[in-house]
């Protein structure tokens, strides 16, 4: 019997921008109906977006333990060495990319499981594009800390590391991204360079990059909004 595979399936960042998504993932979704999901609304939304004809009720999701480090039940990978394929999909964008799922490729790759990475928006990679900073050299740290002291060291610290050519991309979630700004502009120094990359792929997506100085003059509302901060030279 012919062995499945796992494919690593890309998802909007942004609502009603299915654009984005390459057509073939419709192909995917054709002959795959077990799906490892971090959220099973996003996730059925999604396939139901793409592939109309889909029907969502005979497809098995497993959901990401978000209360358990985002532990899963392992055994349904044992499917794939029954000829199926199975989809892991994130809430938005890339799969394992500042995102759950890594746990599941892997327990994947000790299975000896074909792991299929399929293109598609992440809004870190759109963000660096963007820049105009160095693509060559980056780091991307993930989340700023929580603790007051250890954000603005964190920041600081990135702030060096961009000034010697190293390009610093970085997040937070949301509802924080106005605080983060207010930090970065009260903390870092005013000719350091920042991209500020929010609501990648949506409508009103905003991309640009400045000094401190001038990012001081017009802050943008960040509010609730998804962001990729990015520190360059």
């Amino acid at each position: 019997m012919k062995q499945g595979k796992l494919f690593l399936i890309p998802i909007v960042l942004a609502e009603n921008t299915q654009e984005a998504i390459p057509t073939y993932i419709k192909t995917i979704f054709v002959d795959t109906s077990i799906f490892i999901v971090e959220d099973l609304k996003t996730a059925r939304r999604f396939i139901k977006s793409i592939y109309k004809e889909k029907d969502i009720d005979a497809c098995t999701f497993i959901a990401l333990d978000k209360h358990n480090n985002y532990n899963f039940d392992a055994t349904v990978l044992l499917e794939i060495f029954k000829g199926k394929n199975i989809g892991l999909m994130s809430e938005a964008g890339t799969p394992c990319i500042a995102d759950p799922g890594n746990k599941v490729v892997e327990k994947a790759h000790e299975l000896d499981i074909k792991v299929v990475p399929l293109v598609g928006p992440s809004s870190i990679m759109m963000a660096l594009m963007a820049s105009g900073f160095n693509g060559q050299q980056f780091t991307f740290n993930g989340y700023l800390p929580i603790d007051t002291n250890e954000r603005k060291s964190k920041l600081q610290q990135m702030e060096a590391a961009a000034k010697k050519g190293i390009t610093q991309l970085f997040m937070d979630t949301p509802y924080r991204n106005q605080k983060v700004l207010e930090e970065i502009i009260h903390n870092c120094k005013y000719d350091t360079m920042l991209c500020i990359a929010c609501n990648i792929t949506a409508p009103d997506e905003f991309i640009k990059t400045l000094p401190l100085a001038e990012w001081k003059k017009q802050k943008p509302d960040l509010h609730k909004k998804p962001a990729i901060f990015v520190f360059g030279k």
